[in-house]
């Protein structure tokens, strides 16, 4: 049995950056699909809400397997990062040193099929690592940003460590190596940082069918009329399998097994699934393929991606304060994961604590925002102070014990 291994709406706290927005761990009772949670073969796996860090599913999540291909994602990282960064261009023309070459890579290698002397993009290399995979292109990526392989590896172990990612770690940016690690709720954190930060890689690479290398473009002219192009295609196959997937990575080496990083859109909704650890053997790919398959299915059929409306909050009445009132802001974000029937005539309510006395430091709890539809509570939002409150002088402090002291007296609330 899986059951005891299933995580339901575990909320990941691994330190992702500022940027990502995250949830608290919700007060919901186990959704009533538990029964018939998907029966995942392979060795680990994890569904995550991309929008919201909700971690749907996990088995083994925490279990170290070597991330194999899926760990170019990294190496794609880190080059959009400096493309962002306005430090390098996609358009731009690459260096191909030796250490690049598809004749100097290691045996069993998954290649693009780079060779000396060709003129190739950076564009064309990153399609290179998300389509055919090609080790030869994660070893020029490496060098266009780094001086040396190693140096660019360090960056990696660096970005990992930055994203709080303490099981994962890299020795070589291709994914060849049993020594590269990582688990699949850390990686699948990796993935939701990945998306969000490059939301256009979905569209630009990893939902690319098909990528052919090297054209008469990348040739010396004296070899454009026998070219030698090497059609390939994206071994993601549920990209034309399953309704919604746009990513985005396979991996296989014999030590870690067959590996995917799935992620799918439905409406508002979008998951991310890992797969780590199906079979090293024939059928393993299909393996693979079909826990991927089940997992995304389950997530669509039993929870959504819920974005109610923002919330109208006055302002929260302060006792003894310098200020009489202080607006008030929610403890988390807005978004959230619920299962699929929630979500119809929705309302907000906002409850302060009271009385509500200073002085009061930044972040205390001034009250609940609570989400309501159509079945009762969805949701209670902390409501907290953005800053310190500090108390008043002698004389409003003394005034506002009057009052409340009155107030008390009579069961009579002071405006």
């Amino acid at each position: 049995m899986f059951l005891p291994r299933i995580v339901f709406l575990l909320v990941l706290t691994l330190g992702l950056s500022s940027s990502i927005p995250s949830l608290e761990a919700e007060e919901m009772v186990p959704p009533s699909p538990a029964q018939d949670a998907p029966d995942i073969v392979s060795l680990s796996a994890v569904l995550m809400d991309a929008a919201t860090g909700t971690v749907l599913y996990a088995k083994n999540g925490n279990t170290p397997i070597p991330p194999a291909s899926l760990t170019k994602l990294m190496t794609i990282h880190i080059a959009l990062q400096e493309v962002d960064a306005g430090r390098a261009s996609l358009d731009e023309i690459v260096e191909l040193p030796s250490e690049s070459w598809a004749v100097n890579q290691p045996p069993r290698s998954s290649l693009m099929h780079l060779a000396q002397g060709q003129i190739v993009s950076l564009r064309e290399l990153l399609l290179g690592l998300a389509i055919p995979s090609g080790n030869d292109a994660a070893v020029a990526v490496a060098l266009r940003f780094s001086p040396t392989v190693p140096d660019f590896v360090n960056r990696m172990n660096a970005e990992a460590r930055r994203m709080g990612l303490t099981w994962t770690r890299f020795v070589e940016p291709s994914g060849i190596s049993e020594d590269n690690m990582t688990t699949a709720l850390e990686f699948a954190s990796f993935c939701r940082e990945y998306i969000s930060l490059h939301p256009d890689s979905l569209r630009d690479f990893h939902s690319v069918l098909e990528f052919s290398y090297p054209r008469a473009v990348n040739v010396a002219p004296e070899y454009r009329r026998q070219v030698g192009t090497w059609r390939q295609y994206n071994h993601n196959y549920l990209l034309t399998d399953f309704e919604g997937v746009d990513g985005l990575k396979t991996g296989y080496i014999d030590e870690a097994g067959y590996n995917i990083a799935l992620t799918a859109a439905r409406l508002e909704t979008r998951f991310i699934a890992l797969i780590l650890g199906a079979p090293a053997s024939w059928g393993g790919d299909r393996i693979r393929d079909a826990d991927g398959r089940k997992l995304l299915s389950w997530g669509f059929d039993h929870f959504k991606t819920l974005y109610p409306p923002e919330p109208e909050i006055n302002p929260a009445r302060i006792w003894k304060g310098v200020s009489k009132w202080e607006a008030p802001i929610p403890a988390e974000s807005i978004p959230f994961t619920t299962f699929i029937d929630r979500g119809e005539n929705l309302s907000w309510e906002v409850r302060f604590e009271d009385p509500l006395i200073a002085p009061l430091p930044k972040g205390s709890a001034l009250g609940s925002l609570i989400l309501s539809d159509d079945k009762g509570e969805l949701r209670r939002i902390p409501l907290v102070s953005p800053r310190e409150i500090e108390q008043g002088n002698i004389f409003k402090r003394g005034w506002d014990s009057v009052r409340l002291f009155f107030r008390s007296v009579f069961f009579k609330k002071a405006d």
